[in-house]
């Protein structure tokens, strides 16, 4: 059984610092400490900028909620994520990601039948994860639908979920309960 290495700290106990950073979540659009500021409440300087950066990646990119919401999953999967798995799938599915693409993401799998879009997305988003780099194929084709702003929104989304999945994996944040199944065990995603 995995310990939460960092559980949430009630309000009685958080610092100055801690307080306001908190609050500025609380009062943002998430509109509460969820899961991935919970450890990051250790570190509230750290926990207000990147909750900023966050909020800009999640509410208002360039590319809109279905295909970020697509990179966050795959940056999910790739970490074995489960936290940002069982809050974003859902929002996936209600953003236009299929469920037979949200399920193939899920089993390490590329999902058939995507339209040029979410292909470009995907391609790019795997690319970067795996090779560290993007080819020059993959850059033109997410950067001919989104542009370089697009380019840009897209590598901060997997960078930002990245770096959120290493503090939730390595803090051993416990998922919520959701209504999608968790992810597979590590090993089924080298296909995606």
């Amino acid at each position: 059984m995995r310990i939460d290495r960092l559980p949430p700290l009630g309000p009685d106990q958080w610092t100055p610092e801690q307080r306001k950073a908190a609050e500025e979540i609380i009062a943002g659009p998430r509109g509460g400490l969820i899961a991935p500021f919970v450890p990051l409440l250790r570190s509230p300087e750290l926990m207000g900028h990147a909750q900023r950066m966050g909020e800009y990646l999640r509410y208002r990119n360039s590319l809109g909620l279905r295909f970020s919401e697509l990179a966050i999953l795959i940056t999910a999967r790739h970490w074995s994520q489960q936290v940002e798995w069982g809050i974003h799938a859902p929002i996936a599915l209600r953003e236009g990601v299929s469920a037979a693409s949200v399920e193939a993401i899920a089993a390490g799998r590329r999902p058939e039948g995507m339209d040029g879009d979410e292909s470009a997305v995907h391609d790019f988003c795997i690319e970067l994860l795996r090779e560290k780099a993007v080819s020059d194929s993959g850059w033109a084709a997410v950067v001919e639908r989104f542009g370089d702003r697009g380019a840009i929104d897209l590598i901060g989304i997997n960078g930002y979920y990245g770096f959120l999945a290493m503090v939730m994996n390595a803090a051993q944040t416990a998922a919520p309960h959701c209504e999608m199944p968790p992810l597979p065990t590590k090993g089924s995603d080298e296909a995606a």
